[in-house]
């Protein structure tokens, strides 16, 4: 009896490794890829502060760009199966939990719901744009969330359901670029497993680019907000146009140089969670 009790709970533990191993590894490649398409985006962006306005900044142009390097349609499937290992991870989470001490609260699973969702939208999208080269990559971001905007305010209560995502968005941009400053990432790090140099540089790629990162959030969600008060779908937008509208301040083309330059940051910290993040 109590040898069949010990290889049974052989087999659980055995099963759990190998659940942990295949998380880790699809949350590893996920930041990964993560990492991959901020790096794009920030790179386009830069390009349009300094006169090419080309290129979309955001994840259609990203893979537009991708896909026009050599091997590019290995890269391309390369990034889709990594968020989809993204997604992955994130459903482990709705159903195992997460690490940290509340990792299994209701909030924490609930949060990891909605980026599971996320993620299978852009895995998807990735994806489709690697089966048909050349494709839209699931469309511009502007022409997105200008449709998605004028489908939600044709809807009972519309102004006051975008008004509120809106308002969410911007709490949500918020909400990521003071966790960065104060560096709330540190919980999920082994920094024991850094150098003190590495770990400033980390540091850096973190708070620069976590900042910048929620600053967008904030700003797509403003112009949400506006489009809500104002009735008018168009003046919602997406990654490009709200990018682009960091060109049209008094700082100039220089505000978007220093926003985009935190997005290749903050696609540098990704691969620093991709190597030391603890899942």
């Amino acid at each position: 009896m109590n040898t069949s009790a010990m290889a049974q709970g052989g087999r659980i533990r055995a099963r759990r490794a190998a659940r942990g191993s295949v998380t880790e590894g699809a949350a590893r490649a996920g930041l990964a890829a993560r990492g991959v398409i901020y790096l794009l985006v920030g790179a386009l962006a830069l390009q349009i502060a300094f006169g090419d306005t080309g290129e979309q900044a955001d994840r259609g142009g990203a893979l537009a760009a991708l896909a026009q390097q050599p091997f590019g349609a290995v890269l391309l499937w390369a990034l889709g199966i990594g968020l989809a290992g993204m997604a992955l991870w994130r459903l482990s989470e709705v159903l195992f939990g997460s690490v940290g001490p509340d990792g299994r609260s209701a909030r924490k699973r609930l949060l990891a719901a909605a980026r599971f969702a996320f993620y299978v939208f852009v895995a998807y999208s990735v994806l489709s744009f690697a089966a048909h080269r050349g494709g839209s990559g699931g469309g511009s971001s502007d022409r997105q969330s200008q449709d998605a905007t004028a489908m939600a305010l044709e809807m009972p209560a519309g102004q006051w359901l975008v008004g509120a995502a809106g308002l969410a968005i911007v709490v949500a941009g918020g909400w990521i670029g003071v966790r960065a400053v104060l560096r709330k990432y540190h919980d999920k790090l082994r920094l024991g497993q850094m150098s003190p140099r590495t770990r400033r540089l980390v540091d850096v790629t973190g708070v620069a680019g976590g900042a910048a990162r929620g600053l967008v959030f904030a700003v797509a969600g403003v112009f949400a907000v506006r489009a809500a008060i104002d009735y008018e779908p168009d003046r919602a937008k997406g990654l490009d146009d709200t990018l682009r509208s960091f060109a049209d301040t008094p700082l100039g083309p220089w505000l978007l140089v220093f926003v985009a330059a935190g997005l290749v940051l903050f696609g540098v910290f990704s691969f620093a969670m991709a190597r030391w993040r603890r899942v």
